[in-house]
């Protein structure tokens, strides 16, 4: 397996796998997330979205070229607070791993890169959220040492 980035211009590449994450999620909490929006609307936010500053891609690629999973995350630079401490720190916005390839180290591979890069950037702190019904980024992210420290709960009409 290879971790390579992934680039604006090459964002088409994970939309069937960002297809597959949201459908999961429209399923399961429909008020929330629409269902099925079109593969061009999803590639054009998607290249919009890796366009912008601090946001970044890495694929995890077999060795026959195959697109195995992706993670975009994202250096952000909190303020100091009275309250709060600040500093930078990598958000990890996305992981998805084609399910042919799940629970093969697949997303372990790529938090452990996103954590790589952390402290190649001097960064202490990487941060992520998940749905609380999945139940396997919850076993990724306790596994990488990742621990709960908030919840966010939400009301809707």
């Amino acid at each position: 397996m290879k971790i390579t980035d992934i680039t604006a211009r090459d964002a088409g590449r994970i939309v069937p796998l960002l297809r597959d994450l949201h459908a999961q999620h429209a399923e399961e909490q429909p008020l929330r997330y629409p269902s099925a929006p079109a593969d061009s609307d999803i590639a054009d936010w998607l290249s919009d979205w890796m366009e912008k500053d601090g946001i970044q891609a890495i694929a995890a690629q077999s060795p026959a070229g195959a697109l195995m999973g992706y993670a975009i995350y994202e250096i952000e630079d909190q303020p100091h607070l009275p309250v709060m401490r600040g500093g930078k720190r990598i958000q990890l916005h996305h992981i998805a791993v084609d399910p042919p390839f799940r629970r093969l180290g697949v997303g372990q591979a790529l938090v452990t890169e996103v954590k790589s890069r952390c402290q190649t950037l001097g960064i202490d702190t990487l941060t992520t959220s998940f749905a609380v019904f999945d139940t396997a980024s919850a076993g990724l992210m306790s596994s990488m040492g990742l621990q709960p420290v908030t919840t966010v709960a939400e009301w809707r009409a």
